[in-house]
């Protein structure tokens, strides 16, 4: 059943030519999806804008049976669904705010076999009604793909816990079907350094995975840093920079959703047309904003690093980092949705002065940041001595508030097995890992500082050293 013959690569051409009208794939997007149609596990690391979605819609779309696509973030799912339903493609979404007759609806098509693509997050997969359906033996699951992987080393510690109990789902599922059935593991992201690839391979325990890489270079983006001296000058930098981008569309990234609504309620004071998004937003507000985004009737929105995801708009001229992001991966990310047309676009980040003392607020925040990791590892050392050594993930938790997040830590640190995607086995005996989010934090401070080409950096620390630039010519460093 789930050793359905490859299609030919005639088959997968006119397939690619008939849904999305194109002659032929970019390198490497034909190799990625021969991949995935062998059933091999793959990483992928693509430059935001680089086709990704394409990559594992095609196959899902060629084979009978299911492919899931782990997504992170709601509006992520729904703009790729949006998109497969418009083309007449079998696709659907689960999430927490739809409605119960939507979900009803959705499952049923599950039950029935009607779907080749299912949109879901970490959560909703090891929900107990889904998993139940996904169980069934007579259920055909061909792949499953880990869209936006980075998410998975940015949140899957602290913020999503249920990302590091993903490498579990597999052999999970293998043991309802049928003996001799394959299921084809894909990370998906625009960012991994070294680090990051490893995190993401052991976590979701790829077998031999092949790695498709293209450096996150291009030669359209001019990255600049500029340091601020006042909390005043942050506002007045920032300001400054929009009035001469009027005419254009752009970005302005911030860490927080507080910090994402003060900013937007402030500059929509003095007369600039914006608004503010970030995660904790409903769907319809959401949409809102995309659509008046992308329709041009706001020139820029104040948002969290939930903007962005899956969202084409090709012509943004500029990106602001309002404040740094913590990780280099994060950066990276957020200034690829500028220029994604491939005409000049210009990236700023503002960061405060070095000493901290006329500007505090950069150190302060991560201070904050490194102190709560701190305190939620120190819970997870301490909760060791009284979690049962082996146990199930919602029973612990409803007995423990902070445990899903203590469990993640502690299979982070390599003091925890998942038996399956539910149930965990404690090794109090095991060593534990040096800590790697330091690391990552200790580069984005690194690039910020530097006085090398930014570009020379940025694709040394992703890997790439032999590709290395001497100087760009265009960041705020070579001119």
């Amino acid at each position: 059943m789930n050793q359905a013959q490859i299609p030919s690569w005639q088959q997968v051409r006119a397939t690619f030519k008939q849904i999305w009208g194109y002659e032929d794939f970019r390198p490497p997007q034909g190799e990625i999806v021969e991949s995935l149609l062998a059933k091999k596990d793959t990483i992928i690391i693509m430059p935001t804008g680089g086709g990704k979605s394409i990559c594992f819609q095609l196959p899902a779309l060629l084979q009978t049976g299911l492919t899931l696509v782990v997504s992170p973030l709601v509006a992520l799912m729904e703009n790729q669904v949006q998109e497969l339903k418009e083309r007449k493609l079998r696709a659907a979404l689960l999430h927490s705010q739809l409605s119960s007759s939507q979900r009803r609806e959705t499952l049923q098509a599950l039950e029935r076999q009607k779907l080749r693509l299912l949109y879901l997050s970490p959560e909703t997969l090891l929900s107990p009604p889904v998993w139940e359906k996904l169980s069934h033996p007579e259920l055909e699951i061909n792949g499953l793909i880990l869209d936006e992987a980075h998410c998975l080393v940015q949140w899957g510690d602290t913020f999503r816990p249920a990302y590091r109990r993903l490498g579990a789902v597999r052999p999970a599922l293998l043991k309802t079907k049928r003996r001799g059935t394959k299921i084809a593991l894909a990370a998906f992201t625009a960012t991994a350094d070294p680090l990051a690839q490893t995190v993401i391979s052991e976590t979701l325990q790829l077998q031999q995975p092949a790695v498709f890489r293209l450096n996150p270079y291009r030669n359209n983006l001019n990255p600049n840093v500029r340091i601020v001296w006042t909390p005043q000058g942050r506002t007045q930098q920032l300001l400054k920079f929009i009035q001469k981008n009027t005419q254009t569309s752009g970005l302005v990234y911030v860490r927080t959703r507080r910090d994402s609504e003060d900013l937007a309620a402030q500059l929509t004071q003095r007369g600039h047309s914006t608004a503010s998004y970030h995660g904790g937003l409903g769907a319809e507000e959401r949409r809102e904003v995309e659509a008046s985004w992308l329709s041009g009737k706001i020139p820029f929105v104040v948002c969290t690093s939930a903007f962005g995801m899956g969202i084409n708009k090709p012509d943004v001229r500029w990106v602001i980092h309002f404040q740094a992001p913590l990780l280099l991966s994060e950066y990276v990310q957020e200034i690829g949705r500028a220029g994604r047309d491939g005409k000049p676009a210009e990236t700023l980040t503002l960061i405060s002065e070095p000493t901290g003392l006329l500007n505090p607020e950069d150190k302060q925040r991560q201070r904050f940041f490194e102190d709560k990791v701190r305190e939620q590892q120190l819970t997870a050392k301490q909760l060791i001595k009284k979690l049962p050594p082996t146990g199930e993930v919602d029973i612990v938790a409803r007995k423990f508030p902070d445990a899903a997040i203590a469990l993640s830590l502690l299979h982070s640190m390599g003091k925890l097995k998942w038996i399956d995607p539910f149930n965990y086995s404690i090794d109090k005996n095991s060593q534990i890992k040096p800590e790697r989010r330091s690391r990552s934090g200790n580069q984005m401070q690194q690039y910020l500082t530097t006085k090398k080409c930014r570009w020379q950096f940025l694709l040394t620390a992703f890997g790439f050293e032999k590709e290395a630039l001497l100087r760009c010519g265009h960041c705020d460093n070579c001119r």
